[in-house]
């Protein structure tokens, strides 16, 4: 029987993506990890590879479609022995009619005549409500059938885009209310009260006559922007931040740089970083852990997300147990992840996951900042720029290369105390940084 290619999952978030480029075409003959198409997530570019041994008998997404829901048939593959002309992608069967019961109505305090009784026999549920007037189930999600009840609106007259044509939420933006003009207001003795409005999501942008351009939202942007506001909104973030001086550090990469040059390594202060909040996070595991409603996660390694500014977005690659590494190692893969992360080419495994994060604006300029949890982890290191600042060195004043570093805590998986005492080793880790080569 034909075999139906989906839209993969290609990451545990993905919920749709981009069918960038076919790697076959209709009637080619595809063998087990022949690689079919060019798909972008929200975070990168993968290669989706066939799993079976068959002929390509028909492309149903084109290649260049946006927003294909994941679990789309997007090919079909006839399998071995079958005629490939044949083998095309049937359209699932329509459901039969549920019956449904007739809805509880308000009733005026007098009893209605027999007229008005067979009429309310006659009427039908409200559209709005996901049915049509001849009582036939309407193809609809619970939340688009919510919003139509509130805003009004007919079902019977959206066409949907969901898979089997099952109107979804998107198919209701911009829809005006279209409620019957026959509707009767309920009694006022009876009416049940109003829903409570859903939250209020980010709406058009009022047109002020300021000239402009709208540039669309890509699946990244779209994802950094979800995912942030639902960390802000859930984790109720704490903000510690301590001045670290980096002269020992300093000396330390030169005379470390010096000794790699054969190797072709060159540490960066933030290599070094790294390695102290991965090593900071061991020695203080309560910091090293994930909120999970009724559980803590709490990790036995510290893998670092590292924050990497690409075109039209954020990624964080991920170092993986890199308190176990040598610096020099943390170096390599950080150059050859960053390197991925600006081709869009790194993998799920090498994005997804982490137990903690650090962002390092200091080569812009940036004095000091906060920055927000990446969920579900439970801390991010903001790392600002290194300057020259007078300091108290040995009890005597002194000019000094000092950072700010503030560490951002999800307070409900991490005390103060906690993070302050991750803080105050980080610090130490830093200022004597001998016992990151130790």
């Amino acid at each position: 029987m034909p075999i139906e290619l989906k839209m993969p999952a290609l990451s545990p978030t993905m919920e749709e993506g981009t069918l960038a480029k076919w790697l076959v075409k209709e009637g080619d003959t595809v063998q087990s990890g022949d690689l079919l198409a060019e798909i972008e997530t929200d975070k990168a570019t993968m290669e989706y590879e066939a799993i079976d041994d068959g002929v390509i008998s028909q492309i149903l997404v084109p290649e260049g479609s946006e927003n294909v829901k994941v679990g789309t048939v997007i090919a079909v593959i006839a399998g071995e022995g079958e005629d490939a002309s044949a083998a095309k992608a049937t359209p699932a069967p329509a459901a039969a009619p549920v019956p449904t019961p007739e809805p509880v109505r308000a009733e005026p305090v007098e009893a209605p005549s027999s007229s008005s009784a067979t009429a309310a026999k006659k009427d039908g549920p409200s559209t709005s409500s996901g049915q049509t007037e001849a009582g036939e189930r309407m193809k609809a999600s619970p939340l688009a059938k919510r919003i139509a009840a509130e805003k009004g609106i007919d079902l019977s007259a959206i066409t949907g885009t969901g898979p089997g044509g099952r109107i979804v939420k998107d198919d209701l933006e911009g829809v005006s209310a279209s409620a019957p003009a026959t509707a009767a207001p309920a009694p006022a003795a009876t009416a049940a009260p109003a829903a409570a409005p859903a939250p209020a999501a980010a709406g058009p942008i009022p047109d002020f006559g300021i000239p402009h351009e709208d540039e669309k939202l890509s699946g990244m942007r779209k994802t950094i922007a979800r995912r942030l506001t639902q960390s802000m909104q859930e984790a109720p973030h704490i903000y510690l931040t301590v001045d670290i001086r980096l002269d020992a550090l300093l000396k330390l990469r030169g005379e470390l740089n010096a000794s790699l040059e054969s190797r072709g390594v060159k540490l960066s202060v933030n290599d070094m970083l790294i390695k102290a909040l991965a090593v900071a996070l061991e020695r203080v595991p309560a910091c090293n852990v994930s909120f999970g409603g009724d559980v803590m996660r709490k990790y036995s390694r510290a893998d670092i997300s590292v924050a990497v500014s690409i075109p039209g977005g954020l990624i964080t690659p991920i170092i993986t147990d890199a308190g176990g590494k040598s610096m020099s190692k943390i170096s390599t893969e950080m150059s050859e992840l960053a390197a991925k992360a600006k081709e869009g080419k790194l993998q799920p495994n090498e994005y997804q996951g982490g137990t903690a994060s650090i962002s390092n604006m200091g080569m812009m300029g940036i004095k000091q900042f906060t920055a927000v949890i990446n969920p579900p982890q439970a801390m991010i290191m903001a790392i600002g720029a290194g300057e020259k600042r007078p300091y108290v060195v040995d009890d005597a004043l002194a000019i000094a290369t000092v950072m700010s570093a503030t560490g951002s805590f999800d307070h409900r998986a991490i005390d103060g105390a906690d993070g302050a005492l991750l803080m105050k080793t980080f610090k130490e880790l830093v200022e004597n940084p001998l016992g990151l080569v130790a």
